[in-house]
């Protein structure tokens, strides 16, 4: 199964994308299920739960954290409570690590050779207390995704895709594929510590590239 893990929607205040929009294109192209990540919040992504159940797709939701070396994206959060700084961005990034893994979630970083603003670039290969590196960001140069493969490569650990999705075109750019069945945030991860899933670059979504 394909699910685009890293999506945006107008709840992260910096695009006007609305839920419907998203989820009923990651359904015309095929994908299985979305996880909405809105920049700073989880709690702020739970409206789209609602629109998933109404829409009949899958929803799963995380957040992406600004740190003072670049952006994580954490899953198996329950809550804001994770946020124990008083402030959204320059968090510190082994502490942020070291608090989703304390309460249960995963991290993950995101498209970590993207030099805009803090990024991690070379140095992520020294972080520790990672489940896995997101290797396909659609909002990617192909070259930075490339980066990206070979570190994971080189940390052994899983890979992760999402489109980073701002508006309805880029939605499923890049997704994951998963190698056993998920159905909440709960098999997810499992899916991701088990090594079960690969970014890549969506099938369908290139397929309706070439049909336009």
């Amino acid at each position: 199964m394909w699910i685009d893990c890293h999506c945006h929607t107008k709840y992260s205040y910096d695009n006007w994308l609305e839920p419907v929009n998203l989820i009923r294109r990651a359904r015309e192209l095929g994908l299985d299920a979305v996880c909405i990540t809105e920049h700073y919040s989880y709690e702020a992504s739970e409206p789209v739960e609602q629109v998933g159940r109404d829409e009949g797709m899958l929803v799963l939701r995380g957040v992406e954290i600004a740190t003072d070396r670049g952006h994580m994206l954490a899953y198996g959060v329950e809550d804001d409570s994770w946020n124990i700084w008083g402030r959204d961005n320059y968090l510190p990034l082994a502490a942020v690590v070291e608090r989703i893994n304390e309460i249960g979630g995963i991290c993950v970083p995101a498209h970590p050779f993207r030099e805009v603003g803090a990024c991690l670039l070379e140095s992520v290969l020294d972080l520790t207390g990672l489940a896995a590196v997101e290797t396909h960001n659609g909002g990617n140069r192909e070259s930075d995704n490339e980066l990206a493969i070979s570190a994971a490569r080189h940390m052994a650990l899983p890979s992760l895709g999402g489109s980073d999705c701002h508006k309805t075109e880029a939605v499923g750019r890049c997704a994951t594929q998963f190698l056993q069945p998920v159905t909440d945030m709960k098999s997810f991860i499992a899916a991701v510590r088990a090594g079960a899933c690969q970014g890549g670059y969506f099938p369908g979504f290139t397929q309706a590239a070439l049909a336009a």
